[in-house]
């Protein structure tokens, strides 16, 4: 495996995640209406759940997610082919990383998000494993369950460190 190389972390802005997926936030949305007899505000379709393939339908799920210590090294990637996969941090507070490519072979870019935000990948997008940041974490996914191989992961041919 060649050199560890050093990859920057940048802030997690639509602009620069659209070709992996959507930002989940309320200045994402496609349109607001009241519903509730007023008592809420409703940010209408944030993300787009994709799902393929038989025998496979959108599923709500939780995750804790620990804490990863620093530096951290980036060595793999996984993609979801039969569907998007959602996270969205139940603690506005909480901050994470996500980490995308094109292919395993192409230089990954690292987001830092916080604020609230939650990404949704397309179908097919490499991706790092959840990276939480800070202290334990609990995180809203809406996925692909059923029939079907959906996860495939991919050794990188070079480690990439990421400093906090």
């Amino acid at each position: 495996m060649d050199e560890v190389r050093l990859l920057a972390v940048e802030p997690l802005t639509r602009e620069a995640f659209a070709p992996y997926g959507e930002v989940i936030e309320p200045a994402a949305t496609k349109g607001t209406h009241g519903i509730n007899a007023g008592t809420a505000e409703r940010f209408h379709a944030l993300a787009r759940i994709d799902v393929v393939g038989p025998d496979g339908h959108a599923a709500i799920s939780q995750v804790r997610a620990q804490p990863r210590a620093f530096p951290f090294l980036v060595s793999m990637l996984e993609r979801h082919p039969l569907g998007s996969q959602a996270f969205v941090p139940l603690d506005p507070a909480i901050r994470y990383l996500v980490v995308v490519a094109h292919d395993p072979g192409a230089t990954p870019r690292a987001f830092l998000a916080e604020h609230g935000q939650g990404v949704n990948y397309h179908r097919g997008t490499w991706h790092h494993p959840l990276i939480a940041l800070d202290r334990v974490s609990d995180f809203l996914i809406v996925d692909r369950v059923g029939a079907g191989e959906n996860c495939e992961e991919a050794a990188l041919p070079r480690q990439w460190r990421i400093e906090i």
